[in-house]
């Protein structure tokens, strides 16, 4: 027998659905409660995955006695049982009550007829109330009124008791996450203390460190979200969307990068045309407005009483839409590069096929959740995949940038002095926006390996020192060119 899902709402004769419905993704097991009041005879409450031999109902329900009869309705995702009633607009609640097996415990009567639910009759303030402690069903007539409370519960472990089936692990792989990335935003840090020091910063790294550092962000509002609802079964909702809110920023700025480096940004030359940057910023505002737009249908419009994955809505098709467009301007961006930079062949190579791996992850992620993952077990199985992409794509980028002698990939060879000495106004007063970096190896930049690391220098790009020399007009130099002795980077 599958496990039971969560609870709905009617009255004896019309009873009150409580559906138990077997390890729905997005159901929070959890402590609910609220105050009902309904012109309704039959009205979902909400859901929970019960573990078998471990799952138990604790509840306590009240009630006008004037409302009575009411029950607590429990089914189970069996396709004769909750799909075959929810939103049947064709069935009235006795109908719906009919589809399930009285002997499997599905149905409490409110009543103080029914011992088990564990009903009695108090005043209060001149009304007298039926109030029901214990654990499970409700019926049809002139609406429901209910005040409700529940424990659901899988067994008594921290990392389980107050988790639906689907939900089990998440905490644990959060953390390991966690711990994961933040080694990946230290190591950006000190290898970005290295490149600072050889004038080879650029923005692209940057972009990198800052998008590994809200990654660790957003895994630890998750950790605080996830660690709070395995104390007490409720959680604060508003770290998750916050978490929810990084995560989509990190990868926003992830995604950004890797076209701008496709472009060629700061490795090939150091600025990105005007027509160039328009584009880019309209894509980006587009992405980040689906993102939002995908945010706010999952929290208004996804119905709590059917198992739905991010997605699998209108939004989520979008945002695969926007992926796949994404991939076709990276790479038409990196075979432009290479047409032009067929030297930098060690880098965009590998960058290229790495990265489409990256870009297809996602959709096909995607596809899989929705069709191949049972849904019972789709919210722990994707929150690990999207972290493994996840750091897939950071993992790869700290190898290929590492600042080693080794290091065959390395992209940067031009200083970001020389890029701002690029940007400045020629002669005329005119200023050059998209012109190539010059091809020559790596400078040696002087670097004390024993200094201790400014990190707040990490983001800020040192001025030119001095006018670096131009070529003639037609002396066929490049339009930069390092006068100091090249030397190797240094090995870590």
């Amino acid at each position: 027998m599958e496990p039971p899902r969560a609870p709905a709402l009617c009255r004896l004769l019309p009873p009150l659905l409580l559906l138990l419905l077997p390890l729905p993704p997005r159901a929070r097991a959890k402590y609910v409660r609220g105050n009902l009041s309904s012109k309704e005879d039959w009205v979902f409450l909400t859901r929970f995955c019960f573990l078998s031999d471990y799952g138990r109902l604790d509840f306590r329900f009240r009630y006008p006695e004037a409302k009575c009869c009411q029950n607590i309705l429990l089914y189970f995702d069996d396709p004769s049982q909750w799909p075959a009633v929810y939103k049947a607009g064709d069935k009235d609640c006795l109908a719906k009550e009919s589809v399930i097996r009285p002997e499997n415990n599905q149905v409490i009567n409110l009543t103080t007829q029914y011992a088990w639910s564990g009903c009695q009759v108090v005043s209060e303030d001149g009304t007298r109330y039926l109030s029901c402690s214990s654990g499970r069903s409700f019926r049809s007539g002139d609406g429901l009124q209910l005040e409700y409370e529940m424990v659901l519960t899988n067994g008594k472990s921290f990392w389980t008791r107050h988790f639906s089936a689907d939900e089990f692990g998440i905490l644990e792989t959060d953390v390991t996450f966690l711990l994961i990335f933040l080694l990946i935003f230290f190591l950006s840090c000190y290898f970005g203390y290295l490149l600072k020091g050889r004038q080879l910063l650029h923005t692209t790294y940057k972009m990198f460190m800052a998008a590994a550092g809200v990654e660790v962000l957003s895994l630890l509002f998750f950790c605080i979200y996830w660690g709070q609802y395995a104390t007490d079964g409720i959680g604060n909702e508003s770290l998750k969307i916050l978490a929810k809110l990084l995560f989509s920023s990190s990868f926003l700025i992830f995604l950004l990068m890797l076209i701008l480096l496709g472009k060629g940004f700061t490795v090939t030359r150091g600025r990105i045309s005007h027509s160039g940057s328009v584009k880019l910023s309209v894509y980006m505002t587009l992405y980040t407005l689906t993102h939002v737009v995908l945010l706010i249908y999952e929290a208004e419009f996804f119905d709590p009483g059917q198992v739905l994955y991010t997605y699998e809505s209108p939004a989520g098709y979008g945002l695969i839409g926007l992926q796949v467009a994404a991939y076709v301007w990276f790479c038409y961006a990196v075979l432009i590069s290479l047409r032009h930079f067929p030297e930098k062949q060690p880098f965009y190579v590998p960058f290229f096929a790495a990265y489409t791996l990256w870009f297809f992850a996602v959709p096909v992620m995607a596809l899989i959740a929705n069709f191949g993952i049972p849904k019972w077990a789709r919210e722990k199985i994707v929150n690990g995949i999207q972290l493994g992409i996840h750091l897939y794509a950071h993992g790869v980028f700290l190898i290929m940038t590492r600042p080693s002698a080794a290091n065959k990939n390395f992209p940067y060879h031009v200083r970001t002095s020389q890029i701002a000495s690029a940007g400045a106004p020629g002669p005329g007063g005119s200023q050059s926006t998209d012109k190539p970096f010059p091809q020559h190896v790596y400078g040696n930049v002087t670097f004390i390996s024993d200094s201790v690391p400014n990190f707040t220098e990490l983001f800020s790009i040192p001025p030119a020192s001095s006018p670096l020399p131009r070529a003639a007009p037609d002396s066929g130099l490049p339009l930069f060119r390092d006068l100091r002795p090249p030397g190797p980077l240094r090995d870590l």
